[in-house]
Order: C-alpha cells, then sequence, then structure tokens
C-alpha cells in the first residue's frame, strides 16, 4: 500500500529551508517526493498533516534508555534545592519501601544546594538499615548508606579500584560517596536475576520509550548491555518491547566489558529495529563530580586533575579488541586529558573502513586535540543541553583560561567534524527540543542574558540536522537515514508548529503529534501510543 503524505510544512533537512509538498511512500520507504498534484493518483491512502510540520526522524545520538525507564518510576532527587531537602525526600520514600529491598534515588545535584552541602553516611543511616543508594545527576557519583557499602564489600579498610575513589571525611573515615570504577562494586550487589527482574526491565524500557515516541523521537543510540546482569537480561527487555509493543529503531552500544563475550555469542539483534553498535568505553569521568579527566588541575582543587579509568596500555587493548572483530569504539570523554588519551590511540588503530568512532560529549578541549580530531574518521555525540545544565557552576571548576573551548560545539562543525546530538539521559530531559534550544542559545529557557559563551552557538537549522542526519552519519547509515528524500526510510517526527519560526522560546513550545517509524505511525497525540504493531 502505497501512502501519501501532504497538507503541511515537510523540510527534507537535506539544504536549509529545502522543502516539499507531498512524499510517497510504500513498504517503509520513502519512493519520491513532489507535489500532491503529480503523486495523489499513485497512493492508496492519503495523509493529511493538517497543517502539521514534518521532519526527518529525530533520533537521540547517546542516551541510556534502560536507566531512562527507571528514572521515571524511582524516587527524583533532581529538584532537591538543599541537602536537607533531600533528605526529607529520602525519608518519605522510605516510608513506602518495602523492608528488605534496596531505596533507590536518582538526579541529586549539590551545585544547586545553597550551601554546596552532600548529605553525610551517619544522615543516611539514621532513616533506614536496609540499603539506600542515591545516584548523583551525572551517573559518575553515588551516595550510600552504610548497608549498601556492606552489600559491595566496601569497609574502612578498603581500597580504591583503579579509575575509581572511595570518599572520605576529614578523618578518613567512610563518608559514602563512591565515585567512577568504585561505584561497581555495590551496583554489582543488587539482585539481577530471573524472570521477575526482566519483566522489570521490560516494563522499564517501555516507559522509556513510550515516552521518546511522545516527544518525537523515531529511535535511541543507547548503552545498557553491562549494567543490568547478564547481558542476555537487557538484550531479551529490548526483544521484547521493541520486537513485540513498539516499532522503534534502537542501536546498541557494548560496553567492553561484555564486548568479547557478545562477539562470541552472537546473538539475534533483529534488524532494522535493533542493532549492534560499537564498543562503548568510558576514558574518564565527569565535571560535575570532579572525575574528568583535565590536562591542567581544576581551578577550584588544585590538587586535583580527575580520574583516567584505564591506562594506556589497558586503553589500546581495548581498542586493538575492537578493531579485532571488525568494530568501532564509543569513547566516553570528558575532559582534554582523556580526549588525548584516546587520540593517541586511535590515531594508531584507526576506525575500519566504512566505520566512524564515536568520541562521546568532548566537554573540554584544546586547538592542537580539535586539529587532530579533523584529520580521524570520527563522529562527537554532543549533548547541548550540558551547557544551561552546568553553566555558571562549571566556570568556575575550569577557570576562565579553559572556557573558550569548553562545550565548543561551533568550533568543531567549523573543523568540518560531524556532530550528532543526544541527552545521555537520564543524564538530561529527553525531549530534543531541549537540547536544540541549548545548542542555539547556550542558556536555560527564558535566562535574560546572551548565551554562555555566545560564539560556540549553532544555527537551528544545524541543530536540528544533528538529531537527523548526524544521528545517521554516526552509525554510517546517512545514505538512508535522516533526511526527507527517495530512497530513505519513512521516519517522521511532525510537530504542531514549525521549528524554524517565531523564537527559540516559541520552538520550545512545540509538541510531537505523530511519530512515524518506517511508515507506520506509532504515536498520535490525538490517540496516545499504539502498540502492537510489528
Amino acid at each position: 500500500m502505497k501512502q501519501l503524505w501532504y497538507g503541511g510544512t515537510i523540510y527534507t533537512m537535506e539544504q536549509e529551508n529545502e522543502t516539499v509538498e507531498a512524499v510517497l511512500v510504500e513498504n517503509g520507504k520513502i519512493l519520491t517526493t513532489g507535489s500532491y498534484q503529480e503523486l495523489c493518483g499513485q497512493a492508496d491512502e492519503h495523509i493529511d498533516l493538517q497543517d502539521a510540520v514534518m521532519y526527518p526522524g529525530f533520533v537521540d545520538s547517546h542516551l541510556h534508555m534502560i536507566f531512562q525507564g527507571e528514572k521515571l518510576i524511582r524516587l527524583d532527587l533532581s529538584k532537591a534545592r538543599s541537602s536537607e531537602e533531600l533528605l526529607d525526600m529520602v525519608k518519605e520514600a522510605s516510608k513506602t519501601t518495602s523492608e528488605g529491598t534496596w531505596l533507590f534515588g536518582e538526579g541529586w545535584n549539590e551545585n544547586h544546594f545553597a550551601d554546596k552541602r552532600i548529605p553525610t553516611l551517619d544522615e543516611l543511616d539514621q532513616i533506614r538499615e536496609e540499603p539506600i543508594l542515591l545516584t548523583r545527576v551525572c551517573h559518575h557519583v553515588v551516595l550510600a548508606n552504610s548497608a549498601a557499602l556492606a552489600a559491595g564489600g566496601i569497609s574502612e579498610d578498603s581500597e580504591p579500584p583503579a579509575g575509581g575513589a572511595i570518599g572520605r571525611n576529614s578523618q578518613r573515615k567512610l563518608n559514602g560517596l563512591l565515585y567512577d570504577q568504585a561505584i561497581n562494586a555495590v551496583t554489582e550487589a543488587i539482585p539481577k536475576e530471573g524472570e521477575a527482574y526482566i519483566e522489570r526491565l521490560v516494563e522499564t524500557l517501555d516507559l522509556a520509550i513510550e515516552q521518546m515516541l511522545s516527544y518525537g523521537l523515531t529511535g535511541g543510540h543507547t548503552e545498557d548491555m553491562h549494567y543490568f546482569g547478564d547481558f542476555r537480561n537487557p538484550l531479551t527487555a529490548f526483544h521484547h518491547v521493541v520486537g513485540k509493543k513498539h516499532q522503534f529503531r534502537v542501536h546498541l552500544l557494548r560496553h567492553n566489558v561484555v564486548f568479547e563475550e557478545m562477539m562470541k555469542a552472537n546473538p539475534t539483534f533483529d534488524e532494522p529495529f535493533i542493532e549492534a553498535g560499537a564498543m562503548k568505553i568510558f576514558a574518564d569521568g565527569a565535571l560535575g563530580g570532579s572525575t574528568a579527566a583535565l590536562s591542567e588541575p581544576y581551578a577550584d582543587q588544585r590538587n586535583n586533575r580527575g580520574l583516567l579509568i584505564h591506562s594506556d596500555e589497558e586503553l589500546e587493548e581495548l581498542v586493538k579488541l575492537a578493531r579485532t572483530y571488525g568494530e568501532a569504539v564509543a569513547v566516553h570523554m570528558i575532559g582534554d586529558a582523556a580526549i588525548e588519551q584516546v587520540l593517541h590511540i586511535v590515531e594508531k588503530y584507526p576506525a575500519p573502513k566504512g566505520k566512524r568512532d564515536r568520541f562521546i560529549h568532548c566537554c573540554v578541549l584544546r586547538d592542537d586535540l580539535v586539529e587532530r580530531m579533523a584529520n580521524l574518521p570520527i563522529v562527537v555525540d554532543v549533548q547541548p543541553a550540558f551547557v544551561s545544565s552546568d553553566f555558571p557552576w562549571v566556570a568556575d571548576r575550569l577557570g576562565e583560561d579553559r572556557l573558550n573551548l569548553a562545550y565548543p560545539w561551533r568550533t568543531l562543525k567549523d573543523h568540518g567534524i560531524i556532530c550528532a546530538a543526544g541527552t545521555d539521559a537520564p543524564i538530561e530531559e529527553i525531549n530534543p527540543l531541549v537540547s536544540i534550544y541549548a545548542a542555539v542559545e547556550r542558556k536555560k529557557p527564558f535566562a535574560a542574558h546572551g548565551g554562555y559563551i555566545p560564539e560556540q552557538k549553532l544555527s537551528r537549522f544545524e541543530a536540528i540536522q544533528m538529531y537527523t542526519i548526524g544521528s545517521a552519519q554516526a552509525i554510517c547509515k546517512e545514505h538512508e537515514r535522516g533526511l526527507i528524500k527517495p530512497g530513505y526510510v519513512a521516519d517522521f517526527s511532525i510537530f504542531d508548529r514549525d521549528l524554524f519560526a517565531g523564537t527559540s522560546e516559541d520552538m520550545l513550545a512545540a509538541q510531537a503529534v505523530k511519530t512515524v517509524v518506517a511508515g507506520r505511525t506509532v504515536f498520535d497525540s490525538r490517540a496516545g501510543m499504539i502498540k502492537n504493531l510489528l
């Protein structure tokens, strides 16, 4: 059956301001574009956009979908504005948390607290005897009570693992904070087996995909294979949700810890809706927890340069392993020292032909690093909303001398480096319009200033392209995804207003009215979620 989409503004996103009047679709792909008059006679079904505005499908290029689903059902600490308020929220949640189970909280950020004080281990212990685990917004720091620390085998005598740190107070006693690799001991103690556990993963993933579809997202590049027990647990959840409930495009990065096991097991991925991706590696931590690796000390912590997760030798072996299997790498790197470490290695072992390595975040750069990046087959996964979340406190952490190339999306684009956009959800809000606004304005919505480091602003066209063709380029699918063009997939994000019209604040008010994947409407704002399509 041939569908004809018409009756609204249809942006191809190939050239700025380029529109077509109608799009003819068959078997999930675009047959041709043109005028309504010339195409109407070829269609079996006519779909009137009713003045809505259609774009190629928006794809979040970097997030953690199951964690996003968990965020929707766990205690949300992102609104806490003091340590006391955080503790009060945990106390209330403890009243409804069953005995013998863990209490999880998500999203606290001490930079939003007036006194910047993080609650103590003793304060958490006074709330409940069972485990409490509170994850910082960056997911590179957690705050745990004694029961959670004990479950992970962490005691006063524990030494931090390589690439991690165990927090201590002024008396050198445990303070409940764990950083990066030190978190693993506790999270690995959380029960992650059995049919009931997999069913919980299915439920949380279903919530995440429903939310993404409601924002007009047709897909996501996600990293979930390592955190939920055996990799088959989350992979099974994806097969249940994407395979049976939703038509949606998922590209799965594979964490280095499970990468070779997955390669040898050769599981089914059900392309083109579930695809296998690059090896995911963490090179450093985050600026919020002061664990991003910097070449010079933090301006507000002169004895701290952050953490490198791997030694040079360990990182090189991981990249070589990926290359052995003909795969690219996708590396979390926020600080310039981490970026430099990765560059040394991928310059020796560049991505296989037909693939691109993914440099994820790249928040603190230097001119010499940008020049080297421009000579490699890479794409940078940027998270524009980091700017509006991290400023103004990050300026104190980095110091004025490093700000000219902090979150430097304009510089990357001007050097011809491909950029794709995502949210790192649950770190940032999953709504793509919030990220597009941040890329364009570099400030919080309605803030009365010209933006942080305004010379790094992008145009609205460039920002939206990072969600369309940019995400396709990240996985070398730009020949079939990311544009409204004959031969491309019929993935469409349809909004109630033109994202190029009016102010940036007007754009933020837009609502998705339909989300279309492979020619099927999977979300309709009037009908709600449409399931059981496959």
